[in-house]
């Protein structure tokens, strides 16, 4: 675990540009109406970019606005006012449609709640983000057994979930979530459901992951879990509070 100096900023010195981030959030406005004239502001004029490469924990407490950050982040939603680009393409304008094909080929999501089919092997579970992708059962095969080889998985591709431990599910999860080659893994409290030693296990993958290329965005409410990033972003009353990095 990361247990360097941390540095509280306010707002970078120069903003990158949205070509040169993974993500590129620019005044991004998340609004439900809730009737009766009533509106409630999830996001407030979030400004926000993640690099390549980067490895960033994203914290607020219940109703901070982070879950619609990640949402917006995560090509699940679209913002009420703003701008937001992943891998230089503008996808707040996106329709459903078009967002549902970025989802599939940028993004590689791990959950809390392992969200895996029941009566699927590890290697089907795997395979699904290809079966949507349109790649030839050959090749998904293959391609489903390297990933599950990369998390220490080989041994039991052939098991159903509730022949797994639940550390053993998370892992089938993150290669499930590797196996499009995403350009980022977006990680929602992905020790939520495990126990203390096995969540270390876990974070350990991910530390893994980002050290071989890969761009990490970590969801937590978790101060130990977020200290495994290396910058730490504060969410409250949906704007960015403070965005933390380590030396």
């Amino acid at each position: 675990m990361a247990t360097a100096e941390v540095i509280s900023i306010a707002q970078p010195m120069v903003s990158p540009s949205p070509e040169s981030c993974m993500i590129c959030a620019i005044d991004l406005w998340k609004t439900y109406d809730m009737g009766s004239e009533q509106q409630v502001h999830a996001l407030r004029g979030v400004n926000l970019q993640i690099r390549r490469n980067e490895y960033v924990a994203i914290m607020g407490p219940s109703g901070s606005g982070k879950s619609t950050l990640m949402n917006l982040i995560g090509c699940l939603d679209t913002p009420s006012k703003g701008h937001d680009w992943l891998n230089s393409q503008l996808v707040s304008e996106l329709d459903d449609d078009e967002l549902a094909r970025i989802r599939n080929k940028e993004i590689g999501f791990v959950f809390q709640t392992f969200n895996l089919l029941a009566r699927a092997t590890a290697l089907h579970n795997v395979e699904l983000p290809l079966i949507y992708a349109g790649v030839p059962a050959v090749e998904r095969i293959q391609r489903a057994k390297e990933a599950l080889s990369s998390v220490g998985m080989e041994s039991r591709m052939m098991h159903k979930p509730n022949e797994l431990s639940g550390g053993q599910r998370q892992r089938v999860a993150i290669a499930r979530a590797l196996v499009n080659k995403p350009s980022i893994i977006l990680a929602d409290e992905p020790t939520g459901n495990l126990d203390s030693q096995t969540g270390s296990e876990i974070m350990a993958v991910l530390d893994r992951l980002q050290a071989q290329g890969n761009t990490i965005v970590l969801v937590t409410h978790e101060h130990d879990i977020a200290e495994y990033a290396h910058r730490v972003v504060h969410i409250k009353d949906g704007v960015v509070e403070r965005d933390e990095i380590k030396k």
